[in-house]
């Protein structure tokens, strides 16, 4: 629906219908129509009919005048309603509805639902941190059945109403925006503007408006223009109509000061009435200070009022200048109709200031039943539509499943085949189908059980061979010192221990892994990645012929082993040595093939080899990077020859150690002792007698030397105890104690020879067409 760019505002009086219709043009209130409607008969008149002269009123009114399209605000007698006034105590802003609603049960004498409520926060308030201090609440009421009372005539002439204001706020919107405005940010509580009371007179009453701007109080006076009427009628014996054409016309009179003195009664208590009326005002307010008087409403054009009002108040008589929407209106400002009760207009221009959301008072008294019934009536042609089209598209729908229906009806027929006949003939094919998948899932299970039986008869043989496989290819990954026969253990004057390049392994200890992640935890990988680092760069050193750095042992790291989850310590490298390995570069990563690492994953074996060497007096090879050096590349680049049929052990393979299932190769814990004791084999006698220590430690012919084999020591004649020895009972040379895990995870024999053969096939087919390419190159030229 389009939004409403006018507003009518309709003022029912005692005498006549004052209505005036304004519109926003460039952001200003523009006044475009009005309407003065006078009654034959004032309603107070005995023999008046009211209702009936209303109601002829708004008939007259709605055929002069299209209110369609526009909002449509009236006002209500003040002395119909309630209106009052408190101050809550410093809140949070959204707490005040609360403190509204209980004020509300407490200020107006019956209960809510009897009655039509609003309020409003007046301007003058303070946000500090977001809680409203000296703020001000506006609480206006009125009895349900007053309101209804009142709205029957527009309902009858069906005039559909927006907004319901009292008459006095109607003419405090219009007094607080154009006679006395004040911003709301120059409003100070602590020192107020001066207040106006604005007196607007009516047949009955007299509106009492006191207003700085800001804040308002207002108070129904009973006396107005009817009452000078009737005082006339009682002293000069005249009848109701001629009485009020005499006070109409008083300065016409055969004798004005007769007349005048007849309604002197009058004046006196409309004045005495306004005193005490602004005097309770100042008593509840005394910081209000009053600046002056505006009298509207057409009673005002009594001859001599405004002037005995200026001289018995006390306060200057401010002159009404007129309506600025108005002004710039033309027509309306032009017309004589207008011209002459333009005094009784402040209500009518006050309610199109609320309706175009220029007014500072925005409380609506409109029944919410009301406003209710209208959207209901105003959105049923919309759903009477839409429930229009609905049922439409459901017939719709229904008529074209219906033919499609049709056409698979069990009992239609197509090539004189029906749906039913075809159904049997599927079932039937289904059920035939469903058998031969049971037979061939019951075979295929038979199947992978042969499978599997087979996997366990072969597996059997493989895995009598797997262990031995990985012992051989530890074995041969286990370096030897140049010109020394494996398995021979040379004398320490030939070959110094700290010249002899085997690995004494001591221990080998595995631990089996549902899923190796476990394992390859990230301290694990972490001392990977700089394990192959440092490789790298001891490989490339070497290769530019440059000095190689001394080289230093990994830290050690938490004792653990394989056979216990978990992993050692990420920082096996920055607790120990001279300095921490430097920071790899992406180019360093990519070489060492660590760019995209992917560790272990599924199950697998970790093997922990426990072990000490002493070749330690070559600094480019002390410690780990002799590990490194020998073990670890081997474990990881090395390339073992094995037997592959039972039948003819001569019948060899070569696998590397990758492809045996060997990997991820690390020195979790090493340390170097260059002080290490060792059992002196050249020492005669009894070690204990000369220092003690340990019998066994050092001792070759208790080491692993080189690889798996044992090997037994010479046995030397014993000195006697009384002779001197010539050799000192142990030699201290530089040892370092380490150990080493890695991955393995089981490759049965016939899993590599069957990749054997496929690399082989596919090395082949590359071979062929490399020849058969270089034959066509050949051939071209």
């Amino acid at each position: 629906m389009a939004k409403p760019t006018s507003v009518w505002g309709v003022d029912l009086g005692q005498c006549a219908l004052k209505a005036l219709r304004c519109r926003l043009e460039d952001g200003k209130v523009v006044a475009d129509a009005f309407d003065y409607i006078e009654y034959p008969k004032i309603l107070s008149q005995p023999e008046s009919d009211p209702e009936q002269l209303v109601a002829d009123a708004l008939e007259q009114f709605m055929s002069r005048n299209d209110v369609k399209g526009g909002k449509v605000a009236i006002s209500l007698p003040g002395q119909s309603g309630l209106a009052r006034f408190f101050k809550p105590p410093p809140v949070e802003a959204k707490k005040i509805p609360e403190i509204v609603k209980y004020e509300a049960r407490q200020q107006i004498p019956f209960q809510l639902d009897e009655v039509i409520w609003d309020y409003q926060q007046m301007g003058g308030g303070v946000d500090v941190d977001g809680v409203q201090v000296d703020s001000e609440v506006g609480l206006f009421a009125m009895k349900k059945e007053q309101v209804y009372h009142f709205l029957r005539p527009y309902q009858k002439a069906g005039l559909e109403l927006d907004i319901v204001q009292l008459a006095p706020f109607a003419i405090y919107n219009y007094v607080s925006t154009e006679v006395n405005p004040i911003e709301n940010a120059d409003y100070d509580p602590s020192n107020p503007p001066e207040s106006l009371v604005v007196l607007s007179m009516g047949t009955e009453t007299t509106d009492l408006v006191v207003t700085n701007g800001v804040r308002v109080w207002q108070r129904s006076v009973p006396i107005g223009g009817n009452h000078f009427t009737k005082q006339l009628t009682k002293e000069l014996k005249l009848t109701f109509a001629k009485a009020e054409q005499l006070k109409r016309n008083a300065r016409k009179a055969e004798d004005p000061k007769k007349v005048f003195q007849a309604m002197r009664p009058v004046f006196v208590d409309l004045v005495n009435e306004i005193q005490r009326t602004v005097g309770f005002f100042q008593n509840l307010d005394r910081s209000a200070k009053i600046k002056g008087v505006v009298i509207l409403g057409n009673t005002v054009k009594l001859p001599g009022l405004q002037e005995y009002l200026s001289k018995n108040l006390g306060y200057e008589v401010v002159k009404f200048q007129g309506f600025d929407g108005v002004e710039k209106g033309g027509e309306v400002a032009e017309a004589p109709t207008f011209k002459d009760n333009a005094l009784a207009y402040s209500v009518a221009y006050g309610l199109c200031l609320q309706g175009l959301g220029r007014s500072r008072l925005r409380t609506n008294l409109i029944p919410r039943e009301i406003l209710t019934e209208r959207l209901v009536r105003r959105k049923k042609p919309w759903v009477v539509a839409s429930l229009g089209a609905l049922l439409m598209a459901c017939t719709m729908n229904t008529f074209f499943t219906k033919q499609q229906w049709q056409q698979v009806h069990p009992e239609t027929a197509t090539a004189g085949v029906s749906w039913n006949q075809a159904s049997q003939v599927v079932s039937q094919s289904e059920s035939q189908a469903s058998g031969w998948k049971s037979k061939f899932n019951g075979q295929l299970a038979t199947l992978n059980l042969l499978t599997e039986l087979g996997k366990e008869v072969v597996g059997n043989n493989d895995r009598r061979l797997l262990w031995l496989e990985v012992l051989a290819a530890i074995n041969m990954a286990l370096p030897t010192t140049p010109g020394v026969e494996p398995g021979t253990i040379p004398s320490v004057d030939e070959v110094p221990f700290d010249k002899r390049q085997e690995l004494y392994i001591s221990k080998v200890e595995t631990q089996h892994y549902e899923d190796l992640k476990k394992w390859f935890t990230d301290p694990v990988k972490n001392i990977y990645i700089q394990g192959r680092l440092s490789s790298l760069r001891l490989q490339e050193t070497l290769a530019r012929g440059e000095p190689a750095p001394e080289t230093v042992a990994p830290a050690a790291a938490p004792e653990t082993t394989a056979a216990a989850d978990g992993a050692p310590s990420a920082d096996t490298k920055a607790k120990a040595g001279k300095k921490a390995e430097p920071q790899a570069t992406p180019e360093e990563l990519e070489r060492a093939g660590l760019k995209e690492l992917k560790g272990p994953e599924g199950p697998g074996w970790v093997i922990e080899l426990t072990a000490h060497h002493f070749f330690n007096s070559d600094k480019r090879f002390v410690g780990d990077a002799h590990v490194r050096q020998k073990l670890i590349k081997s474990l990881e680049k090395g390339k073992i020859s094995l037997p592959v049929d039972p039948n003819d052990p001569a019948t060899m393979e070569t696998f590397t150690l990758e492809e045996l299932g060997i990997g991820f190769v690390i020195t979790a814990k090493g340390k170097l002792d260059f002080k290490a004791r060792v059992k002196n084999p050249k020492f005669v006698g009894n070690p204990n007698q000369t220092g003690g220590g340990d019998m066994m430690e050092g001792a070759p012919s208790m080491e692993m030397e080189g690889g798996f084999n044992f090997s037994g020591a010479p046995k030397r004649p014993q000195k006697k105890q009384d002779e001197e020895p010539t050799e000192p009972p142990y030699l201290t040379v530089p040892r370092y104690d380490f150990i080493v895990q890695m991955v393995w995870q089981e490759k049965a024999l016939s899993e590599r020879l069957e990749q054997l053969r496929l690399k082989r096939e596919e090395e082949k087919k590359k071979a062929e067409e490399a020849a058969k390419l270089a034959a066509n190159n050949s051939g071209a030229n």
